[in-house]
């Protein structure tokens, strides 16, 4: 039994050691993901609207930034996608990984190196609406010094929702999908911010 002891010991320690140089040299699981956010015209979670006021006219300046931030390892190419919805219109649900079925406005196409950070600026205003059925309808909007039309008719409570979509692309497929592989899962992230029309149609 006295002379089993150092035996036990040794294969104690081989143990050991065959566990340190496994953890050393087997692949470490690296969680991946992208993190899309909206910061205010200061570059901070905070004043998003003129005044601290999300009842917006026509003309009001809004100037925000959205942040995106690569944790792929790899480099990846990402577009954002802004949409334009009303307080009825489907929004995106990054738990079912379903994009919101309607048309981008404006779309920045971006290539992110692994652990880089871009900030876009994208400062927009309502340049036109019109009365349609008692109801306001934003016809134009202008993004970054551009003018794009929109269609986007209030749904009687002047509510409206600015959607901001992250599509990767997936080089086997060569199509941008709305979302990324992550280990054994697949992720989604979109954001929006609510605003409310407060000027009367023209």
């Amino acid at each position: 039994m006295l002379k089993a002891l150092p035996l036990i010991g040794i294969l104690v320690l081989c143990s050991i050691l065959a566990v340190a140089v496994t953890a050393t040299f087997w692949p470490r699981y690296e969680e991946r993901f992208f993190e899309l956010g909206l910061l205010g015209k200061d570059k901070t979670a905070e004043g998003y609207f003129p005044n601290n006021n999300s009842n917006l006219a026509l003309g009001s300046q809004v100037n925000w930034y959205i942040y995106v931030q690569n944790h792929m390892v790899n480099v990846e190419n990402v577009s954002v996608r802004v949409k334009l919805l009303n307080s009825t219109m489907k929004a995106p649900d990054d738990t079912k990984h379903e994009p919101s079925p309607f048309t981008p406005i404006v779309e920045f196409p971006l290539s992110l190196p692994d652990n880089d950070t871009l900030l876009i600026p994208f400062s927009w205003s309502i340049l036109q609406t019109v009365s349609q059925d008692n109801s306001s309808v934003i016809k134009s909007l202008m993004i970054n010094g551009q003018t794009f039309r929109v269609d986007v008719k209030d749904s009687n409570n002047s509510l409206f929702n600015m959607i901001f979509e992250l599509w990767v692309f997936d080089p086997l497929s060569h199509e941008y999908e709305f979302g990324w592989e992550s280990g054994e899962e697949f992720s989604s992230a979109s954001l929006n911010m609510w605003f409310r029309l407060s000027s009367p149609a023209n």
